[in-house]
């Protein structure tokens, strides 16, 4: 929110310490004829000024930890049940938020918000990748991917017109009641059914689905026979047991394990860095968070055209190298020249929301499927750690200016160096198994012909999302 605070006269920097922090002897009064936050509510300023960066990664940690033990969940209970009681607690904890009475109460409701946008955000990027074909994914994942940019048009507007924190919070709470609400529409993944044994709910939904498609006769003549035998390497895939230690059992998992795992790191790190630094580019906030917004659409146009003709590993590699250097560029450029800090941020957040973009797709074609929603979780895990750590490393700027984006530029810099090893997904159909991966090559590649039954297992759960509900 954008604040201005009137100093009281008599706590004027002394003539010795210019250019330090300016102390607080009598405490701050603030202009609130314009706006509020929990800054003014709760007085986090002097030596309580920490306390908002530990609320912002307070946050983050909700969403660390509700990505370990949601994703673990969806396993075990589906997509669609976590996705829905992910909205509903999302409702809840922030509206709850909005009555706050103190700043504790008011964290705790900001970690289960955190917590469930967890849920939310894995749900819907599995469901895409289980019920879309090879060549629609990336355009899926970016047009999900737009809903988020719609979110930044739209709140800069509601926080302009509802200047009062509290109403804000509860204004953008209560519409989740509604995706709550919508949810029960969306249909669960297909082949998480069949993997689970719920043979009769799967063909009932694909039934279903055939006769909104107009296809009604094809949906009856399906029988549960032929369901079974189209995805029967599924099915016996499911019976062995994996764990997180799979990720690192052969040479190529732990490679790519290890460059996915500091991609996403550095892209969460950098992204919250830009998202929460706003204030910092002598630029009026709300037409700022506006312009923010508006680089996504460019942004992830152009991603998902690189990520279907050059391929996932030049689009993720060069999204982070570009934000990482636009990022140590902002070192050298002084605050008397807001524009072109502007311009470099704004560069810097479109690469890193391209990175984004290209990271949810390329995380879920590279991990096999029996241990696709584990990988998913882990890399989930580390931008999450990056976006927990961003509000600390901030604090750094108490001791020099330049050290945030120095941190913050070279690891996004080896970010992008990581991923120059990982092998290309394009044109490829998904791994079923580890073995299946080891068997790649690092260049794209002409997908080899694949028997009948593994083809008809990657059409089967195609189907429920096309005329459903967008899982988003």
């Amino acid at each position: 929110m954008c604040l201005r605070f009137i100093h009281l006269p008599n706590a004027s920097l002394p003539n010795n310490t210019q250019g330090a922090t300016e102390p607080c002897l009598d405490g701050w009064v603030y202009d609130l004829s314009t706006t509020s936050s929990i800054v003014t509510e709760w007085d986090l300023v002097c030596s309580s000024n920490k306390l908002k960066e530990v609320a912002q990664s307070l946050f983050m940690a909700g969403t660390l930890i509700g990505g370990i033990v949601l994703g673990d969940l969806s396993d075990r209970f589906g997509r669609k049940p976590i996705l829905t009681c992910s909205y509903l607690l999302l409702a809840a904890s922030g509206s709850s938020a909005a009555f706050s009475p103190s700043l504790s109460v008011y964290m705790v409701f900001r970690f289960l918000c955190g917590w469930s946008i967890s849920g939310i955000v894995l749900s819907t990027a599995i469901l895409n990748v289980e019920c879309v074909s090879i060549q629609t994914r990336a355009i899926m994942s970016t047009l999900m991917g737009y809903f988020y940019t719609a979110g930044q048009f739209l709140l800069p507007g509601l926080a302009y017109a509802i200047p009062q924190w509290r109403w804000l919070q509860l204004t953008v709470s209560i519409p989740f009641f509604a995706f709550f609400l919508l949810s029960w529409w969306i249909p669960e993944s297909i082949r998480w059914m069949v993997v689970s044994g719920k043979f009769s709910k799967a063909l009932k939904i694909l039934r279903r689905v055939a006769t909104l498609n107009g296809k009604k006769e094809e949906g009856e003549k399906l029988s549960m026979e032929e369901l079974k035998f189209s995805m029967q390497k599924e099915i016996s895939l499911a019976k062995a047991k994996y764990s997180i230690a799979d990720l690192f059992r052969t040479p190529t998992l732990r490679r790519v394990t290890f460059c996915l795992s500091l991609a996403w790191f550095s892209t969460g790190f950098a992204y919250y860095s830009l998202a929460m630094g706003v204030e910092e580019f002598g630029v009026n906030l709300y037409f700022l968070q506006l312009i923010f917004g508006g680089v996504d659409i460019p942004a992830k146009f152009i991603a998902v055209l690189s990520i279907n003709h050059l391929g996932r590993h030049i689009t993720q590699s060069c999204s982070l190298l570009l934000a990482g250097g636009s990022i140590l560029a902002l070192i050298f450029v002084p605050s008397d020249l807001p524009t072109l800090r502007t311009v470099l941020a704004v560069f810097g957040k479109g690469c890193l929301s391209s990175s984004f973009s290209c990271l949810f797709l390329y995380t879920s074609e590279l991990y096999p499927t029996v241990i696709r929603q584990t990988g998913m979780g882990i890399s989930n895990l580390w931008t999450r750690v990056g976006s927990m750590v961003a509000p600390l490393v901030k604090i750094t700027a108490d001791f020099q200016p330049f050290i945030p984006n120095v941190l913050f530029g070279t690891i996004t810099l080896l970010g992008g160096s990581a991923a120059l090893f990982l092998p290309e997904t394009l044109n490829r159909p998904l791994p079923e198994t580890i073995e299946d991966i080891e068997t790649w090559s690092w260049q794209t590649k002409k997908p080899k012909q694949e028997p009948e039954a593994n083809k008809a297992s990657q059409r089967i759960p195609l189907h429920p999302c096309g005329p459903g509900p967008d899982p988003s």
